[in-house]
């Protein structure tokens, strides 16, 4: 494959997105809808025009990475320490309940499964895929609709945030039953440690970075050297203590929300991430869809897989938000915000894959969960801060 191939594809993203974009935001859905439909089109599942998977991959995750920075820059620090526990809370059931429920699903289809064998470990790995939120795209979508600053807003980021942290947690003690060579006590450890050394670090960069603000205001240095923060911290997490790097470019932005030049900084993160980076990461999404391995009893997997997946974050973190004193309007919210798969899900499947917990076959009913729920959850949250609008509206 020639290497000047990649260009041809970048355009063919690029223009891809921005038009279908255009037409999602005509038809009033977010423009995100439009990014990821673009994707399924030029993607292998129906003209494949796209042919450097690997490197668009590569630029996807960049993306992503530079999205929840930019979510962290926004976050309000004193509402997000303020919204902490109740988060914490909301992401726990977001873990437990689907948990269980894809566990009871795999073992609907295939048979209950005794404690302790193959079987079970493979029906609590269909659950642990569950327990994945990306959180990027409901991001979009709060940002598109004005709504991320909200207590909603950050509750939702911050559970999100949570809810990988302990997925990933989960996974490797799954893992760990399976290979006692993983150690499932030793992620506990490093997650634990990496917070404490983000807490204690990110003051100290922190008192940098406002030394840099004061001497050198409004300069391109200042978001420069935030971006090489943002992924040094990123690779850190990744590399050192086994957290997503998402979470480590969301703890950068965190760091920095408190600066006075912090929207210079994410004015000009948001001018590389809304022309490039943004649409080739929701693109993707659709670039990995794939059915040519979709038989009777899988697809009726799959439906069921998609249904169950996207039922259990509303109802745990819904119900548990409701517990917590939000109203039933702001709980649906939440429970759905918290509903989108993404990159972590498939980072769990590939795990799941190499570890021989998840067939391949398998794989198709994460790409569709992936697909569905980041095409519902714009459009339904939409819905649901029109139609309260509208009835502000009606009250006045």
């Amino acid at each position: 494959m020639e290497s000047y191939e990649i260009l041809k594809d970048l355009a063919i993203i690029l223009l891809s997105a921005k038009f279908l974009g255009i037409v999602a935001r005509k038809c009033k859905a977010p423009q995100v809808v439009g990014e990821i439909i673009a994707g399924l089109l030029v993607g292998p599942c129906v003209f494949g025009w796209i042919s450097q998977m690997d490197f668009i991959a590569q630029i996807a995750e960049i993306g992503v990475i530079i999205l929840m920075f930019e979510v962290g820059l926004e976050s309000d620090l004193k509402e997000l320490l303020k919204t902490g526990p109740i988060a914490f809370l909301i992401a726990c059931a977001g873990v437990f309940v689907p948990l269980v429920l894809g566990s009871l699903l795999y073992m609907g289809f295939y048979g209950m499964a005794p404690w302790g064998s193959e079987a079970f470990y493979k029906a609590v790995f269909i659950g642990t895929i569950m327990t994945a939120t990306s959180v990027s795209i409901t991001v979009a979508s709060l940002q598109e609709l004005g709504k991320i600053k909200t207590k909603v807003g950050t509750t939702i980021v911050s559970a999100a945030i949570i809810d990988d942290v302990l997925g990933i947690i989960v996974l490797t003690f799954v893992i760990g039953f399976k290979n006692p060579d993983s150690r499932p006590g030793t992620v506990v450890i490093k997650t634990i440690l990496f917070f404490a050394v983000a807490v204690i670090g990110g003051f100290i960069v922190y008192r940098v970075f406002a030394k840099l603000d004061e001497r050198y205001p409004h300069t391109r240095r200042i978001p420069i050297v935030s971006l090489a923060f943002c992924f040094a911290l990123s690779y850190i997490a990744e590399k050192y203590f086994g957290i997503a790097d998402i979470t480590g470019a969301y703890i950068a932005g965190v760091v920095l929300c408190s600066l006075s030049d912090n929207e210079y900084i994410e004015r000009k993160s948001d001018v590389i991430s809304y022309m490039f980076f943004g649409p080739i990461f929701f693109t993707s999404i659709g670039l990995k869809t794939s059915f040519n391995t979709m038989n009777g009893k899988l697809f009726a997997f799959c439906i069921c897989f998609v249904v169950v997946a996207l039922a259990a974050k509303i109802i745990g973190c819904g119900l548990v938000a409701k517990v917590c004193r939000f109203n039933m309007a702001d709980s649906l919210k939440i429970g759905v915000g918290m509903m989108t798969r993404g990159e972590v899900a498939l980072i769990v499947s590939q795990k799941g894959l190499a570890a021989g917990l998840l067939a391949a076959d398998y794989f198709t009913a994460v790409i569709l969960l992936i697909l569905v729920s980041s095409i519902a959850t714009p459009i339904i949250l939409k819905l649901l801060y029109t139609k309260d609008a509208k009835k502000s509206g009606a009250a006045a």
